[in-house]
């Protein structure tokens, strides 16, 4: 597999990861925290199982070292404010804002990594970004249109961190493989997640849940999904230029928007959706740019 295709098969199962994310956190539990937690303990399972499998090759640096760990909180803490506002807003205008990111690798990998864009490749970034941040836009019933208050600028701050946690991702796949860079990243957000999360009241309304069960089951299978997507994502990083696999990761709305306008013909009530004609002929449009901007890199 080439690293376009790895990195377009991360950014569908991420898709479907931050559909089952924005059902579990509306839906099914009691709070942030309450979803963190059960996370940390499946991203510290899958730690510690592949840094037993692929250990850290003789002779590393500290300095290589560093910045993976680096890349790994940057990214615990970046998936952190997303996930607060994913309770509360659509999932479909949570990811966009999240997911332009690219720009920013893209103006932080010339100086700090030496890569060199052609103009149709830098194109092709504006089109994907441009096209993200239209799938965030609200139309109200009066058709008038409205963007996010205080959570956008939360959702801002997550997609910069990402950027910086891509960056140093890249970095660091120089001196080690795609799977020390999993199980670094893996145990940095387990803590993170564990440091947010772990409290006696968090227990307690863990205890309490209604159809706890059923939530755990949906929980595990997404938390099997997730690691996959990531292991991927850092697959084609340390194979392609982090701009662009970066710019593919950025195309990650198309793939929630597509899977939930199924789900709410086939399920409405899975996931709070909110959608007129107007809208949709947005969407649609933003669709088309992001798929002619990643056309486009794949040409190139």
């Amino acid at each position: 597999m080439s690293w376009v295709n790895i990195a377009i098969l991360s950014a569908t199962t991420l898709g479907v990861v931050n559909i089952i994310d924005s059902h579990l956190l509306s839906k099914r539990m009691p709070g942030l925290r309450a979803f963190l937690l059960p996370v940390a303990v499946f991203h510290l399972i899958y730690a510690l199982i592949v840094f037993t499998l692929f250990p850290l090759p003789v002779g590393i640096g500290t300095w290589p070292l560093l910045v993976a760990i680096a890349s790994g909180v940057l990214r615990g803490v970046a998936i952190t404010p997303m996930l607060y506002v994913m309770k509360s807003e659509e999932v479909s205008r949570v990811t966009p804002v999240v997911y332009t990111y690219p720009i920013f690798v893209a103006i932080m990998a010339a100086p700090l990594l030496g890569e060199t864009l052609y103009y149709l490749q830098w194109l092709a970034i504006i089109i994907v970004v441009a096209g993200a941040v239209m799938l965030s836009v609200r139309q109200g019933p009066t058709g008038s249109t409205t963007w996010m208050g205080k959570p956008l600028l939360l959702l801002f701050s997550s997609s910069l961190l990402m950027a910086m946690a891509d960056i140093a991702s890249k970095y660091a796949l120089v001196y080690i493989s795609f799977w020390n860079m999993f199980w670094l990243s893996a145990f940095c957000m387990s803590g993170i997640f564990l440091l947010v999360s772990i409290h006696p009241h968090t227990l307690k309304q863990l205890i309490n849940m209604k159809q706890r069960n059923s939530a755990f089951a949906l929980l595990a299978v997404n938390e099997t999904l997730a690691p996959t997507a990531i292991a991927l994502q850092f697959w084609a990083l340390e194979r392609g230029p982090v701009s662009l696999v970066s710019t593919i990761a950025g195309s990650r709305p198309i793939f929630v928007v597509m899977f939930a306008l199924i789900l709410s013909r086939i399920s409405p009530k899975f996931l709070q959706w909110q959608l007129g004609r107007g809208a949709l002929a947005l969407r649609l449009v933003a669709t088309a740019m992001i798929i002619g901007g990643v056309a486009i890199i794949y040409l190139t």
